[in-house]
């Protein structure tokens, strides 16, 4: 699986060569960019889908965007992530990145999406409503407070 370019973007899968790049991502957790890198090929293995590099069609990088599977109050959820360079925000790449991958996850039968944010992540709550995910809930994971997006996606074509 791998979401359709955009009209400005491309997403491929991450590979070791794309470690400088990562490296200019604010990721947090403790993974920190090697780990980051091995932990979605792992992800392409295991599930099919894990956060691919989003470039330019020029190959300019702009940061991650992707599918994994997260685990909130003891369910397990699909997911869509981004990562946006500093010097790239605030000009759409992320919401255009990111209902690439939501279409790819309906397009692949996922059938509920969420998005797990920090409370005080407000650019990033703004792109999970562009791309059509509501607060269902507030709760914790990891010890810190976050808030749950989602959205059904329901199945791709007819039938």
């Amino acid at each position: 699986m791998l979401p359709a370019p955009t009209s400005r973007l491309r997403l491929r899968e991450m590979t070791a060569a794309d470690l400088p790049d990562i490296e200019t991502l604010e990721l947090g957790g403790t993974r920190g960019p090697r780990g980051w890198i091995e932990w979605n090929v792992r992800n392409y293995a295991e599930h099919g889908f894990g956060l691919w590099v989003v470039e330019t069609h020029a190959g300019e990088f702009v940061g991650d965007c992707g599918l994994t599977m997260q685990e909130v109050d003891g369910e397990w959820h699909v997911e869509a992530g981004w990562h946006v360079r500093a010097s790239h925000r605030r000009q759409g790449y992320a919401a255009e990145a990111a209902a690439s991958v939501r279409d790819a996850a309906r397009e692949a039968g996922v059938e509920h999406l969420v998005a797990i944010i920090r409370p005080d992540n407000l650019a990033s709550q703004g792109v999970a409503r562009r791309i059509g995910l509501s607060l269902e809930r507030e709760t914790e994971k990891n010890g810190k407070p976050v808030l749950v997006f989602g959205a059904d996606l329901g199945r791709a074509g007819p039938g």
